[in-house]
């Protein structure tokens, strides 16, 4: 794994904005980065590379990468539904929207569906807590979700894979 020209200078720009001796700090930015250029997920290869970039242990990348759910550990579908696990959207049935969408494609939590569109996550709160239950797709939230509006968004993901296909 190797950034492209474009992205390496790009980690350069990032590790600047921080003091000498301080580049572990760009750590967050630049994983951001690895996973955008890995499709989608940090391989314990790129963590390393990661690693090297920002002259730190290996540990200190895999810390990071494991504590925080935005980074994925192994393979995701090209859809990845992160969905709120916590208070007030349980309280609000995100456990029913969850086990819907287990059922609904034949997946566990952090699982692929066999044609890689679809992954499940469940995460900590989102900070949408009065839009419950609700899960992050991509970069835009899904609020107060119901088995329709699942579906809805399961139809939506196919039908824009097929017209990228």
């Amino acid at each position: 794994m190797a950034f492209t020209a474009d992205k390496l200078q790009k980690v350069q720009e990032i590790i600047a904005r921080y003091p000498d001796g301080k580049q572990k700090s760009a750590l967050i930015p630049v994983l951001h980065l690895a996973q955008e250029e890995h499709g989608g997920w940090l391989s314990s290869e790129t963590m390393d590379y990661v690693a090297s970039l920002l002259k730190i242990e290996p540990i200190e990348v895999y810390e990071v990468a494991t504590f925080y759910s935005m980074y994925n550990l192994k393979p995701v579908g090209r859809y990845l539904f992160e969905v709120c696990q916590t208070g007030p959207c349980m309280l609000n049935g995100s456990d029913q929207i969850i086990d819907y969408i287990k059922e609904k494609l034949n997946i566990g939590v952090g699982e692929t569906t066999a044609d890689g569109l679809f992954t499940l996550k469940t995460v900590e709160c989102l900070g949408a807590c009065g839009y419950a239950p609700m899960m992050q797709l991509g970069k835009h939230y899904r609020e107060h979700l119901t088995r329709d509006k699942v579906d809805q968004i399961i139809a939506e993901c196919r039908a824009k894979a097929s017209s990228m296909n």
